[in-house]
């Protein structure tokens, strides 16, 4: 159990930590904090706490960082939403209070905006709702060679999605398929439609539009990737920031990682409650390891819960990013529930 005097010093520890990346020294905590003691007490005190495992001193210096261990105690009981600065408010309104059409255009836009703001690689999930149904199915020849399908659900979601046939196809072609699509699909929720487009539509189509079956599994993968997760990621380049001591095979392998939506089903929680927070070793993956990734959820009345995610380094400023987090997905929330009204 720490003491008062302690937890002070930790906090400002970690909070000059994040703010200068530099280690932190008694003086410099001494001239930093209210606090009754000297610059002896203070070192007494941190040479303590890095006993105890929540600090630790570097090569290059004589002063400390924080560890694992110290992080974790911060965020747990620690951390204070920091108050987001007005520009970056005005920025956020600005941004999210514009008229989107498409959900991935918000859905994206979030993730460019999100990174912007924190200088971190940010990653943003869709309203997830299980009982999400297809509603509507058109399929619109655009030329010979390509096709827009146009797929909505009961939650509001229009996706447009544009493919390339792999040979031509005739119009009346198109029609047999959109018919078999909708007297079979629609009406139904996003997961049955999944397991129908593998199991039963494939026989009808080899059964009444033999010649189009490149096509349908061309489409079969558009309408699998609207009943997925939506996953919008940006800011990657913000990594080179704080992986100098990576050598390129590792970055490679984490960007290529950062590509997968697999990879990202394993690294975010999508059955979280609020906010959380991985660091390093908790993530249960090497490249992780001086990574911190704190999401936050949103929830859409009526359409779903969905993540914000700031993949950062653990000397990330944690106050700093939970306002932020905080902040944005409120106007996010409040964005999409006009998007589903209009």
């Amino acid at each position: 159990m720490l003491t008062k005097r302690q937890i002070i010093i930790l906090d400002a520890l970690i909070r000059l930590y994040t703010s200068t990346g530099q280690p932190i020294g008694s003086k410099t905590i001494m001239n930093e904090i209210e606090v009754d003691a000297s610059s002896a007490t203070i070192r007494n005190e941190m040479s303590f706490l890095e006993k105890l495992g929540f600090i630790q001193k570097t090569h290059s210096s004589s002063g400390r960082v924080p560890s694992l261990k110290g992080y974790r105690f911060y965020i747990d009981h620690l951390v204070k939403p920091q108050e987001v600065a007005q520009d970056k408010m005005q920025v956020i309104n600005e941004v999210l209070g514009n008229h989107v059409k498409q959900m991935d255009d918000i859905m994206h836009q979030s993730a460019q905006l999100l990174s912007d703001l924190t200088s971190y690689t940010a990653i943003v999930l869709g309203p997830k709702a299980e009982s999400s149904r297809l509603t509507g199915f058109r399929l619109l020849a655009l030329n010979d060679n390509h096709v827009m399908a146009i797929i909505q659900t009961d939650r509001g979601t229009i996706e447009n999605k544009v493919f390339r046939l792999p040979r031509s196809i005739k119009e009346s072609d198109l029609t047999k398929v959109a018919n078999i699509f909708n007297h079979h699909l629609v009406g139904l929720p996003l997961n049955e439609v999944a397991r129908k487009l593998q199991r039963d539509i494939p026989l009808l189509i080899r059964k009444y539009v033999s010649n189009a079956m490149d096509m349908f599994l061309t489409l079969e993968s558009a309408l699998n990737s609207s009943s997925e997760d939506r996953y919008h990621i940006s800011g990657k380049m913000n990594l080179l920031d704080f992986t100098e001591d990576m050598d390129k095979q590792k970055l490679k392998s984490l960007y290529t990682l950062l590509d997968n939506k697999g990879n990202l089903d394993l690294l975010i929680d999508t059955m979280q409650q609020d906010f959380e927070v991985k660091i390093g070793e908790e993530m249960n993956h090497e490249l992780f390891t001086n990574f911190s990734l704190v999401t936050a959820t949103y929830q859409v009345s009526g359409h779903g819960t969905g993540i914000l995610a700031v993949l950062g380094p653990t000397s990330m400023s944690y106050d700093e990013t939970f306002g932020v987090l905080d902040v944005f997905r409120k106007q996010l929330t409040h964005t999409l529930l006009n998007y589903y009204l209009d």
